[in-house]
């Protein structure tokens, strides 16, 4: 029907990281400082990672870095007050959710999808967004402490 081309993108995981940091940091009442080395050890990625990930929640205000051997990241507010739409928002801004691609305008088809898509991503954006701004990162640290204790449990 058309010329085409598979085009696929990256993955965007800085969500999930941001998520994985902010509830380890609170795991023990966020007061301990934990460095970017542990931070990547756990969210298996690596540290310049994790940093790049911290940097626009730092600039929000939802975490602090200190410099020194005592040094390394905790958190600049209470876990219960961090929606994950919060989150979201820092870090996904107004980027489709849906990845959407830039269609052959000679298409009959792809002249019009981009509508129909972006119509498609609003709605689903809407209802992320209401999903996200009902959690925290304090029920993602109850939830995530509850199933880690149940995988190590004896059998």
């Amino acid at each position: 029907m058309c010329d085409h081309g598979v085009v696929a993108g990256p993955t965007n995981t800085q969500f999930a990281v941001a998520v994985h940091v902010l509830t380890y940091l609170s795991a023990d009442g966020g007061e301990r400082p934990v460095s970017s080395d542990e931070l990547s050890g756990s969210t298996n990625t690596n540290p310049v990672y994790v940093r790049r990930v911290l940097g626009p929640l730092r600039e929000a205000g939802l975490v602090h870095a200190r410099q020194g051997s005592q040094g390394g990241w905790t958190l600049a507010r209470p876990a219960a007050d961090i929606t994950l739409v919060e989150v979201w928002s820092l870090l996904q801004g107004d980027e489709p959710v849906l990845g959407l691609h830039g269609p052959n305008p000679k298409c009959p088809i792809g002249a019009g999808i981009q509508d129909a898509l972006h119509d498609l991503d609003a709605a689903v954006a809407a209802a992320l967004r209401a999903e996200l701004g009902r959690r925290t990162i304090a029920d993602l640290v109850r939830q995530a402490t509850h199933a880690g204790a149940v995988k190590r449990r004896p059998r």
